[in-house]
C-alpha cells in the first residue's frame, strides 16, 4: 500500500512540475531562426538557455541580435532539446540529464558549421551554465574557447523554491519533493533534483546525485578528462547576480559552498575540488584564465551594458 501511495505522489510531483510555474524559472531574455552565415573573424558561439525558456523564445532572438550589434557578424546556436519550441522548454524541467548531454554532443559534433569550426565560444544562462561546463568535461568536440556562464548552478541547490507563506501549492509539490529526491525515478525524471546538493547530506548526495557529483567529479574515482577537458579553455569566466533570490544559494555561481544552518561561506579556493583540481579549476586559475564577475540585478534581470561588455571581452576576436 505503502509504495501506491509513493507512486501516486511521484506521478502527482511530475504533473506539477510540469507546469510552467512549478519552478522559478529565469525571466525570458525578450521567434528565433537559424541566422545566416556571413563571413566572420568572430567563432561561432552555442547558447544553452535557462529553465522555463526554449530555444525559440523571443529572449534567444535578442541575444542574437544584441551579439551581432556589439560585436559584428557572430554565428549563434541556441542548444535545443527538442525541435518543438514547447517540448524544448518543458525539457528544462523533466528528463534525464546524461541522455540531454549525450544528444547535445552528438549535435554540436555533427553541425556543418559548428564542427567545422577551429573552436567555438559557449555561453550558459542560469542551469544552462552548468550543462555547457558538462559539455566541455563530457565532450568537447568541436572544443569550446571561452566558456562564460550567468547565475548558474556550478555548485547545485540546497533548496528547491523559497514559498511564501500562504502559497499550499508550492508547499506541497516542495516536501514532495524533498522526501523523494534521491530516488531513482526523481534523479532521472525532475531536472532541477539532478544539481541538488545539500552539504550537510553530502552522503545521500554522493551516492544517488545524477548529474552534478559526476561533472564535479566529487566521488572517490575521478575521472581524469573531465579535468583534463575542462584545462583546454581559454578562459572561463563566472557572473553571479548581486540580488539573486532565485537561486539558492547565490554564491554557487562561483563553486562557493554555503552552509545551510550556519550560512558560512567557504570559497572555491578553500575546497578540495580546487586544491586538489579535480576538474582543473585551480590550473585555470593559476594561468589566469578564471574569471568572477558580478551582474547587478536579480536573476537574470541584466542592467544596461553587462552583456554588451561580456560579448565584447570573450567573443570578439
Amino acid at each position: 500500500m505503502g509504495r501506491i501511495h509513493k507512486s501516486a505522489a511521484l506521478c502527482a510531483l511530475l504533473s506539477i512540475v510540469s507546469s510552467v510555474n512549478a519552478f522559478p524559472s529565469q525571466q525570458p531574455l525578450r521567434s528565433h531562426t537559424e541566422p545566416s552565415v556571413k563571413a566572420s573573424s568572430n567563432l561561432p558561439v552555442v547558447v544553452w538557455h535557462g529553465l522555463g525558456d526554449n530555444y525559440q523564445s523571443d529572449g534567444q532572438r535578442y541575444v542574437d541580435e544584441l551579439m551581432n550589434k556589439t560585436i559584428g557578424d557572430t554565428y549563434v546556436y541556441h542548444i535545443r532539446l527538442a525541435d518543438d519550441p514547447s517540448a524544448d522548454s518543458r525539457a528544462t524541467f523533466l528528463g534525464d540529464l546524461t541522455h540531454y548531454l549525450e544528444k547535445v554532443c552528438i549535435d554540436l559534433a555533427s553541425h556543418p558549421i559548428l564542427s567545422k569550426a577551429p573552436a567555438i565560444n559557449a555561453l550558459g544562462f542560469s542551469q544552462g551554465g552548468q550543462f555547457m561546463r558538462a559539455y566541455v568535461e563530457r565532450c568537447n568536440k568541436p572544443r569550446v574557447a571561452n566558456l562564460v556562464t550567468f547565475g548558474s548552478q556550478h555548485n547545485g541547490i540546497s533548496e528547491f523554491q523559497r514559498c511564501g507563506d500562504n502559497d499550499w501549492l508550492c508547499k506541497s509539490w516542495v516536501g514532495i519533493l524533498k522526501s523523494n529526491k534521491w530516488t531513482e525515478f526523481v534523479q532521472r525524471q525532475v531536472v532541477p533534483a539532478q544539481y541538488f546538493r545539500d552539504p550537510e547530506d553530502l552522503e545521500a548526495y554522493l551516492e544517488n546525485s545524477n548529474f552534478l557529483a559526476d561533472i564535479n567529479n566529487e566521488r572517490e574515482k575521478k575521472n581524469k578528462t573531465y579535468r583534463e577537458n575542462m584545462k583546454k579553455l581559454d578562459r572561463f569566466t563566472m557572473y553571479m547576480f548581486s540580488d539573486d533570490t532565485t537561486v539558492i544559494p547565490p554564491e554557487s555561481a562561483y563553486f562557493y559552498e554555503v552552509n545551510p544552518t550556519s550560512k558560512d561561506v567557504t570559497k572555491l579556493q578553500d575546497r578540495e575540488l580546487y586544491k586538489e583540481d579535480w576538474i582543473g579549476l585551480k590550473h585555470l586559475d593559476e594561468k589566469e584564465k578564471l574569471e568572477f564577475k558580478v551582474a547587478k540585478g536579480g536573476h537574470m534581470q541584466f542592467a544596461d551594458g553587462v552583456l554588451e561588455d561580456c560579448f565584447k571581452k570573450y567573443f570578439k576576436w
